[in-house]
């Protein structure tokens, strides 16, 4: 080919992709132009997917679009996150994004998709608090003397969980690293079940939320002993944190977010994130999450990717030490 030919096909290859810009640009600026979709990795009536519909409600009103929550359940969320990893990076397919999809990339073997390679960040939807309980008759009324019974008995007390690669799971096996003990881990099918066999003392603690054990802490059958993390819980202002209980570096918040497949122009990303932070300022909206034991955690994407960045650093550790694996 000569010279001259080169450059006749190189100008042709330019002028097709100028043609090709405005048919982006066009593309992006009429998005959304059908409806969306919020792939929730949970079976429905959990508190996660109560908080996807309330966003996608009130999203749906500012967008003018359908929003639908699709329920994806199984294999410790990974389920619903292949989905959204293998859809189109458009702006239409969101995914509700919990503690598991950082804990999964170490505790899941063979993971179909990469965490950090296939999504992007959109943003932080709601942060909620959780807690050290124990079954009402164990003797020890705050943690020093937990610590003190576990390290006397090592193996004999038991924890209860939601199930393996959970947060609650993980966040104890963290709690056994940082204090030094060794408790039983007993996997349950939910929260609710696990709770309920803490509560019979059929079990010796678990981490949970408030409102998962709030009414068994008010009938005296659980016990919160220590906040993981902080700040202190406001229903239950007695409770010290981790830190001022005696354990550092020791933060399990539950939370909720929304990413979306890599790939998903700037733009859209921005829309979306600005979007979704309008929902979480109204008032209706931070008043529900409050009655569901959670507060609306506004901010930018880069936000969220800062935050999701720190679970992983945080949970890699526990999982790895712990030898967590889900299957």
């Amino acid at each position: 080919m000569s010279v001259a030919d080169r450059r006749g096909v190189l100008r042709g290859l330019a002028a097709g992709a100028l043609l090709g810009l405005p048919i982006v640009a066009r593309a992006q600026s009429d998005w959304p132009s059908r409806s969306l979709r919020i792939v929730v990795p949970f079976a429905p009536g959990g508190s996660s997917d109560v908080s996807a519909r309330l966003v996608a409600n009130h999203l749906s009103a500012r967008l003018a679009r359908p929003v639908v929550v699709d329920n994806r359940a199984g294999a410790a969320t990974v389920i619903g996150t292949q989905e959204v990893a293998r859809s189109a990076p458009d702006g239409y397919t969101l995914l509700l994004t919990p503690p598991p999809f950082v804990i999964t990339q170490y505790a899941y073997p063979n993971l179909p998709y990469d965490p950090v390679r296939d999504f992007r960040p959109v943003a932080l939807l709601v942060l909620a608090p959780n807690a050290l309980m124990v079954r009402a008759d164990l003797p020890a009324q705050n943690f020093a003397e937990f610590v003190a019974l576990a390290k006397a008995r090592p193996g004999a007390l038991s924890y209860a969980s939601p199930g393996n690669g959970s947060l609650p799971h993980v966040a104890f096996e963290l709690l056994k690293l940082r204090a030094g003990i060794d408790v039983l881990h007993v996997p349950y099918r939910g929260g609710g079940p696990a709770v309920a066999d803490l509560a019979a003392g059929r079990v010796d603690a678990m981490v949970a939320s408030p409102l998962e054990a709030a009414g068994q802490v008010q009938g005296g059958r659980v016990r919160p002993l220590m906040v993981a993390g902080s700040p202190r819980i406001s229903t239950w202002p007695e409770v010290p944190t981790a830190e001022e209980a005696g354990l550092r570096d020791f933060a399990a918040p539950g939370w909720f977010g929304l990413s979306v497949p890599a790939g998903t122009p700037d733009a859209i990303v921005a829309r979306l994130n600005a979007e979704v932070n309008a929902v979480l300022a109204m008032e209706e909206v931070k008043a529900r999450l409050v009655e569901l034991g959670a507060s609306a955690a506004p901010g930018s994407a880069e936000e969220f990717g800062t935050l999701i960045e720190a679970q992983r650093r945080q949970w890699a550790e526990a999982v790895r030490a712990a030898q967590v694996r889900v299957e």
